[in-house]
């Protein structure tokens, strides 16, 4: 064991925490100065005692949070490639710091296996990801219904599951339901779940101990092993052998497998052709782009899981659904993300609070819409010319759509308010702002505006 000096004193310096520094320095080089600075240099070694466990802890919750949804697995493998040995790597929030921030459940340890459940086979699930809880329509539905299926006891309907689709769009939730709900009815079962480039360092690490009998008895054995991120061990041509093996293995024995990548197996580059002949003989299921309806029930169903008394008003749930439109992931993060800096400065959320806040994240899911795209919709829907809505025409019937057409374009183009006065026949930018907050105050008491403007934003971001 190296020795550190501190002082006049030697300090005896655990495996742990030697492996630990060296896992900082790989993050600090592969994240990056800032990402590095701000998520994960607060993280901190606690000292177990467990060479098998690492226990690391962070100052929040929502840092806690966003760690595990972004590192977890990296950490693991990080420390394994150090320390064969290790078995889980808990990430926690320190019990000493622990804010009222607590946007989402915390990751539950591990429980302690049954005597039936062999160490290392029962997966760290998130609490999260269960059916219950998975928003289903048509862009998922068969996915959702296969996952289903194949999570239910009895005889094994078909398998293996192949399940693909653009990155955080409900892949790996419905991988954890599947694993929660074959649990919950065969508490026993030999479960495993690990991600296709965990697979790779496990199977690396035990040509290096020279332990592969171990490594292939533990995945064999599975009564449901799930690997996801197929793509990961596109090119590896020993791992990919390895790979093959262990599917024979669960599908000659009757098991079920699910497997998962970014695209369906015609598509996997790199990935041996015997691999994926195997997944075209089971079930291979799509999840396409959520639609704008279902992107905003995923939001309805996120805001409801939060703690009683988080709001977050309509208009700033349509903008989020409006412009993230391809990563259910990306759009929970910015829902979390809002929220979180609304506690921590103790600001309203509204409408300009969401757009300070996110502003790049919504820039770069905004399609380019123009102020003359608005105005001939809105001209087209209320049944107008579009030269009246630059007029100086005050009746109602323009007054009012001209109205919406403002607040379209300040809601969704970049434009300044001077510019959206000039292109509305040169108006001044304070009948601007009066049009915004007009809108925004009869969208909360008249229906039919309301359900105008929802329409128009829709067909404005199609």
């Amino acid at each position: 064991m190296c020795v550190a000096f501190n002082g006049r004193y030697a300090v005896q310096e655990s495996e742990a925490a030697r492996a630990w520094t060296r896992v900082r320095a790989s993050l600090r080089e592969s994240a990056g100065a800032r990402l590095f600075e701000q998520w994960l240099k607060p993280i901190e070694l606690v000292e177990t005692g467990d060479a098998d466990a690492i226990r690391l802890t962070l100052p929040s919750a929502f840092m806690t949070n966003w760690v595990r949804n972004h590192y977890a697995d990296r950490l693991l493998h990080e420390f394994r490639a150090i320390l064969p040995t290790v078995r889980t790597v808990a990430i926690e929030t320190a019990a000493a710091a622990e804010a009222p921030l607590t946007l989402v459940p915390a990751v539950a340890a591990p429980a302690a296996p049954a005597p039936a459940q062999p160490a290392g086979e029962r997966p760290v699930l998130d609490p999260r990801f269960t059916f219950d809880r998975f928003v289903a329509d048509a862009s998922n539905k068969v996915a959702f219904n296969a996952a289903r299926a194949l999570a239910a006891p009895g005889p094994v309907r078909f398998s293996p599951l192949f399940l693909h689709s653009g990155t955080g769009q409900g892949k790996t939730h419905l991988m954890h339901a599947i694993a929660h709900e074959f649990l919950a009815a065969q508490p026993d079962a030999r479960v495993m779940f690990m991600s296709a480039e965990r697979f790779m360092f496990d199977f690396v690490a035990a040509l290096r101990a020279r332990d592969t009998f171990a490594f292939k008895a533990r995945l064999r054995g599975c009564d449901l092993l799930l690997i996801d991120d197929l793509q990961f061990i596109a090119g590896k041509d020993s791992t990919q052998e390895e790979f093959f093996h262990t599917v024979n293995e669960i599908m000659a024995a009757g098991k079920r497998l699910v497997i998962s990548a970014d695209r369906c197996p015609q598509a996997l580059d790199g990935i041996e052709s015997r691999i994926l002949g195997r997944m075209a003989i089971g079930l291979v299921a799509d999840i396409k782009t959520p639609p704008l309806e279902l992107r905003r029930a995923i939001l309805d169903r996120k805001l409801a899981d939060m703690p009683e008394g988080v709001k977050v008003p309509a208009e700033v749930l349509d903008l989020l659904a409006g412009r993230i439109r391809t990563s259910v992931r990306e759009l929970e993060g910015a829902l979390n993300r809002v929220i979180a800096y609304a506690q921590l400065t103790g600001d309203a959320i509204d409408l300009d609070f969401a757009i300070s806040v996110l502003g790049d994240v919504l820039r770069g899911g905004q399609r380019r819409i123009t102020i003359d795209e608005i105005q001939k919709a809105v001209s087209a829907h209320f049944e107008l010319k579009p030269i009246d809505l630059v007029s100086a025409r005050r009746a109602r019937a323009v007054a009012r759509p001209r109205q919406i057409a403002m607040y379209l374009a300040k809601r969704l183009t970049t434009r300044s308010l001077p510019e959206i006065g000039r292109k509305f026949g040169g108006r001044d930018h304070s009948t601007v702002i009066h049009a915004v907050r007009r809108i925004e105050e009869l969208r909360d008491s008249d229906n039919d505006i309301d359900g105008a403007v929802r329409l128009l934003m829709r067909q404005l971001e199609s």
